[in-house]
């Protein structure tokens, strides 16, 4: 009762429209409950899991990375050359990171030190990451991984049905959380995105706060991208293709206002379910992926409508009382 407590209608809307979906296909789809069905539905949710949880940070700072499915598709390359070259996984795996970093640090360096849009500057590094991908590896793949890598992506946590690629976002997905909702940190990253000017002036160091949030962005990238190598067994620099589709989506039909400075994690994790959802109902019934993008697109749309529609009611609403209060 008390977690029903904190939720807000949006974030109600949200669980209603889960557990319809869920009744839904539980009744009319055949082997949606199944336990193989349901473990690959989690494990192909992993990557864009993990790409949800900076996303939802950096458009709360009014701010946005269209790159991260570029990146995740330069550090699975970057990771499969690593130990295609022989180096051992544990090393591998940080070097990653750093890459991952390193990326998204260029991001924040373009956005902080020159004043540009972040729109305009991860549209130009998503074509970007993702050529150099190809300059490095061309339209092949690396397809020999370490078995550890191998079983990593295709098995399951022992005696369950929970895939082990879900687990680093089981595991990050609480920090995020606790820093955005619980920590002073998470009060300057709402301050931000409620009145940049206003937060700057009273001492936070915004610039500061944005670079490391694209910074976060690149290193969970390169984390999704060592996932979406090992659930696939293979990299390449064509990974994740659209993906930034599905996480801006999923951030926004969460409740994240485009506006910044509101919106929480709750809700953009319901989101992330009933996606999931859907994508695993519409390919059950033989719905293909391009069918699939025009109605997570369409979703996309509709959540920026009713978001819009839900603040100006919410602002119509908050001045009417104000009226009153004058009047009174």
């Amino acid at each position: 009762m008390t977690f029903l407590r904190k939720l807000d209608f949006w974030d109600m809307l949200l669980a209603g429209s889960c557990l319809a979906v869920v009744l839904y296909a539980a009744i009319f789809v055949p082997n949606f409950l199944s336990a193989f069905n349901l473990s690959q539905l989690a494990a192909s949710a992993s990557e864009k899991a993990l790409l949800i949880l900076p996303m939802a940070l950096l458009i709360i700072t009014r701010e946005i990375d269209l790159s991260v499915a570029s990146m995740l598709a330069l550090t699975s390359v970057v990771f499969g050359l690593l130990v295609q070259a022989g180096v051992p996984t544990l090393v591998a795996i940080p070097l990653t990171l750093i890459a991952g970093g390193v990326l998204g640090a260029l991001n924040g360096y373009l956005v902080t030190a020159f004043g540009l849009q972040s729109l305009v500057v991860t549209l130009g590094t998503m074509a970007l990451y993702r050529g150099i991908g190809y300059i490095l590896l061309g339209s092949g793949s690396v397809n020999i991984l370490p078995d550890a890598v191998v079983d990593f992506g295709i098995k399951n946590l022992p005696g369950t049905q929970i895939p082990w690629t879900i687990m680093p976002f089981l595991l990050l997905a609480p920090v995020f959380a606790v820093v955005l909702q619980k920590m002073p940190v998470g009060k300057r990253i709402y301050a931000i995105g409620g009145n940049p000017e206003v937060a700057k002036y009273s001492g936070i160091n915004t610039k500061r706060m944005i670079l490391r949030l694209f910074i976060t962005s690149g290193v969970v990238a390169g984390v999704a991208g060592i996932v979406y190598t090992a659930r696939l067994s293979n990299a390449r620099a064509n990974n994740a293709l659209g993906m930034e589709l599905d996480v801006i989506t999923i951030v926004l039909l969460g409740g994240i206002s485009v506006f910044g400075g509101k919106g929480k994690l709750t809700g953009v994790l319901l989101a992330l379910v009933l996606i999931a959802v859907i994508r695993n109902v519409l390919a059950l019934n033989q719905i293909g992926g391009d069918a699939q993008g025009m109605i997570i697109g369409l979703l996309l749309i509709g959540s920026l409508l009713v978001g819009n529609y839900w603040r100006s009611a919410q602002e119509s609403l908050h001045r009417s009382r104000s009226l009153r209060g004058t009047k009174g």
